[in-house]
C-alpha cells in the first residue's frame, strides 16, 4: 500500500466549522503495556508542511521515529507531554488515567487549544474541551501523527530509563509491554514498582497472584481495547 501522507484537513475543518484558532493533536502510548505510565502528546503544528515521513509512531522504525522526533521537537509550534502512572491506573482505570494525562499534556502547553483532535473513536477528554475524534487519527492527521511520535520517542527513552533498576526485564527493547524477556522476569522475579497490579497478565503469576489489584469498571475503552470484560487490564 503507497504511504499516504496525513493533511491538515481535519484542522482546516475545525477552523472553519467552530472558529477554532489554535488546535492541538492529542494521541496516547503505553495503554496495554504491563509496566510504566500511560504517555499523552499534545501537539500545536499549525497548517505548515509536514516533516517527510511523517506518520503514525507504529509504522516507523525505531531509528526513523527517534529521528523524526528530534526534527519535529523543533517544528511544532508547541507540544506538552502528560503521564498517568502505574498506581493512578490502577486506582482509577485506564479511561481515567487517559483523561489525567491528556489533561496534564494540555495544561503544560503554552497556549490553551480552542480544539482537540483525538485519536480513536472515544472522547476520553470531555468537558471543557472542544474534541473531534478521529480514528486513526495519528495517520490521517499532522498533528496527531506528531503527537503520536514524540509521544512513543519519549515514552520508550523513560522506560529505557527505569529499566536500568530492572535489567531483567528488557524494558529498554519492549518498554514495558507483553514480551518473553518481560513475562519470564516477571515469573522469577516478581512486579516492580512500575507495574500495574490490576493488569490481568497476574493471573499467569501464581507466586505473585496475592498482589493483584482487582477493580471493576464500566470502562468504554474495553470494546476499544478489545477486552471481553470490564476488568481492567485484560489485554
Amino acid at each position: 500500500m503507497p504511504y499516504e501522507p496525513p493533511t491538515h484537513r481535519v484542522e482546516r475543518s475545525l477552523r472553519a466549522t467552530t472558529g477554532a484558532k489554535v488546535v492541538a493533536g492529542v494521541d496516547e502510548v503505553g495503554r496495554g503495556a504491563w509496566a510504566g505510565p500511560v504517555t499523552v502528546c499534545a501537539a500545536v503544528t499549525g497548517l505548515r508542511r509536514p516533516p517527510e515521513g511523517l506518520t503514525d509512531s507504529k509504522l516507523l522504525t525505531v531509528k526513523r521515529r527517534t529521528e523524526l522526533a528530534e526534527v519535529l521537537s523543533g517544528w511544532v509550534t508547541a507540544h506538552g507531554l502528560g503521564h498517568a502512572w502505574p498506581e493512578e491506573i490502577d486506582e482509577v482505570g485506564m479511561t481515567a488515567a487517559l483523561r489525567l494525562a491528556a489533561g496534564r499534556a494540555l495544561e503544560v502547553l503554552p497556549i490553551r487549544p480552542d480544539a482537540v483532535i483525538l485519536d480513536g473513536k472515544y472522547d476520553y477528554l470531555g468537558t471543557p474541551w472542544q474534541v473531534r475524534t478521529v480514528i486513526k487519527g495519528d495517520q490521517s492527521c499532522v498533528s496527531v501523527a506528531a503527537a503520536s511520535v514524540i509521544a512513543k520517542v519519549r515514552r520508550d527513552a523513560l522506560m529505557a530509563e527505569l529499566g536500568l533498576e530492572h535489567v531483567d526485564f528488557g524494558w529498554d527493547d519492549n518498554a514495558g509491554y507483553p514480551a518473553p524477556v518481560h513475562r519470564a522476569a516477571l515469573e522469577e522475579l516478581g512486579p516492580t514498582p512500575h507495574h500495574r497490579l490490576s493488569w490481568a497478565y497476574m493471573d499467569a503469576l501464581p507466586r505473585w497472584r496475592h498482589m493483584k489489584k482487582t477493580r471493576i469498571v464500566n470502562d468504554p475503552m474495553a470494546a476499544e481495547g478489545g477486552l471481553e470484560t470490564e476488568q481492567i487490564g485484560l489485554f
